[in-house]
């Protein structure tokens, strides 16, 4: 069976990212992104769903509700999935502030458009940019 693969049905979703989306970013504003992504890459199980769209949903939960908690916006959690990506988000936005000092010197607008940023590079890590084939399968 070498040298064969098998004929797996795929989930057919469009991928969000075709390249890093951080390879036009200033190196300044990219190292500081680093930090962050460093930070979720080594410490973040969430990161790790085993279906991209569950990847997806995941980051756009828990890095949305991260930017609006640095921001010091009120956090609303209507529905069970979204409690979870709040208690999440707690978690990071209190690493984030304590490892990012810098974060205290922005505004919410800025805030927002670096953790923005930040999300379009988790997703192309862990979605778009993976060679994981796993995460397309349509009954996975």
């Amino acid at each position: 069976m070498a040298g064969k693969e098998k004929n797996v049905a795929r989930a057919n979703y469009p991928k969000l990212y075709t390249s890093d989306p951080l390879a036009e970013v200033e190196p300044e504003l990219r190292a500081k992104i680093g930090e962050m992504e460093n930070y979720i890459m080594k410490n973040c199980l969430w990161q790790f769903n085993s279906r991209g769209w569950d990847r997806r949903t995941q980051n756009a939960g828990i890095l949305g509700k991260t930017a609006q908690l640095l921001a010091g916006e009120e956090v609303e959690t209507p529905t069970p999935m979204e409690k979870c990506h709040w208690v999440d988000a707690v978690m990071l936005a209190r690493e984030f502030r304590e490892r990012c000092a810098w974060l205290a010197g922005m505004s919410g607008d800025e805030i927002r458009a670096v953790i923005g940023k930040l999300h379009a590079r988790i997703d192309w890590l862990t979605i778009d940019g993976s060679l994981n084939q796993e995460l397309t399968v349509q009954n996975y």
